[in-house]
This record gives structure tokens, C-alpha cells and sequence, in this order.
């Protein structure tokens, strides 16, 4: 059976980044979140009210493709954000700040239930945390116009519901990677002491 390793965190939290190296050192295969190609994303940050079902619908579209593909194949692979992400995090958010209406967020509840039952949880998943002031000195240092209008008390939510969602977690082997005092990105050393912990979490896999 393969092995799947997924990178979750915040936006700006550096998941793309942690992917990308994990994937190259390993020589596995990465899967990666769809920014770049998503037809919803900068009407969303514009107007997140009208937008927010829309944005979660293809998410969770997007990712559960995505987990498909990966379990059909025969090695491993390395997951930039989780589907549990949308349904756990991001949509219950928006509904709470009133940005996406009960009935959207009820029937978004209902097709994420049907999914779940067809989903593999990863083999270890790897919570990259970090405050809000470094999320948005990494969001303002990569430069995508989109999340120019992102607010701070939206990330500063999203934190508090990815901390809640990590506490109870359960549906497999978590690594918590502090990425205010970790600079895997840019200290070899940094990044060595990251794979010393997955080796050791997942020592049979490799």
C-alpha cells in the first residue's frame, strides 16, 4: 500500500514549500493545493459573502479528485492541505462569520459526509503552526495579489479553529511543526530536524 503524508496549516503557514522539499527528499510524488488555476479565489478575497459556497464547493471537488487519484496509485505521495481542512475549518468559519448562509453550509455538510466514507485519513499528517504576525510576513513576502485583501481577524479565526481541530485529532499519526521557531525554508539544519521527527514518527515506511 502506498504512503501519504499531507502538510496542513494556515495560509502562509508554508505547506507549498514543506511539500515541495519533503517530495524532493524523498522522491515521492507531490500533490499540490490548485491556487493558481482556481476561478474562484480572487472574486472570493473581493467578496467573501458571495463567493464563499462556490469556493468551498470547488475545494472540496478539487481535493477529493485529488485523494482519489492518489489512492489508485501505487507509491507515495506528499499532500499540500487536507480535505478535512475544508470541512473542518474553512467552511464551519465562513458560516460562523456569517459568510456563508445555514442552508449553503448544511447542504456543503451533507456532500462532505457522503465523500468521507470514500477517504483514506493520510499516514501522518504534519501541522505546520504559526501566529498570525508570521503568517501575514509570509503571505505579504510571496506576493499574490489575491490575498492583498485578506483580514486579519480571518486568519486570526482560522488559527483558532485549526488548533481546536489539531487537539482532537485522531485519525492517524500528527506531527506539529512550530514554524515561528523553525525556518525549514531557508536552514538546512532546520529542515534536518523536521525529517529526524518524520523518520521517527514513520520509521516503518522508509
Amino acid at each position: 500500500m502506498s504512503k501519504h503524508i499531507a502538510v496542513a496549516g494556515n495560509i502562509g503557514s508554508g505547506k507549498t514549500t514543506l511539500t515541495e522539499m519533503l517530495a524532493r527528499h524523498y522522491g515521492w510524488e507531490p500533490h499540490f493545493e490548485e491556487v493558481d488555476h482556481n476561478p474562484y479565489l480572487n472574486d472570493f478575497y473581493e467578496d467573501m459573502q458571495r463567493w464563499s459556497f462556490n469556493l468551498q464547493i470547488y475545494f472540496l471537488n478539487s481535493r477529493y479528485r485529488q485523494n482519489q487519484e492518489m489512492s489508485a496509485k501505487d507509491h507515495p505521495t506528499v499532500q499540500d492541505r487536507t480535505i478535512y481542512e475544508d470541512a473542518h475549518i474553512f467552511a464551519p468559519n465562513l458560516h460562523a462569520m456569517g459568510l456563508m448562509s445555514t442552508r449553503d453550509f448544511d447542504n456543503y455538510g451533507r456532500l462532505f459526509e457522503a465523500m468521507s466514507a470514500h477517504l483514506k485519513a493520510p499516514d501522518l499528517l504534519i501541522y505546520l503552526r504559526a501566529s498570525v504576525p508570521t503568517l501575514v510576513r509570509q503571505i505579504q513576502k510571496r506576493g499574490r495579489d489575491f490575498e492583498d485583501n485578506i483580514r486579519l481577524d480571518y486568519l486570526k479565526r482560522l488559527n483558532e479553529r485549526y488548533e481546536a481541530w489539531i487537539e482532537n485529532y485522531q485519525q492517524g499519526k500528527l506531527l506539529i511543526i512550530p514554524v515561528d521557531q523553525i525556518n525549514f525554508a531557508e536552514k538546512p539544519e532546520d529542515f534536518g530536524e523536521i525529517i529526524h521527527k518524520v523518520e521517527t514518527e514513520l520509521g516503518g515506511l522508509f
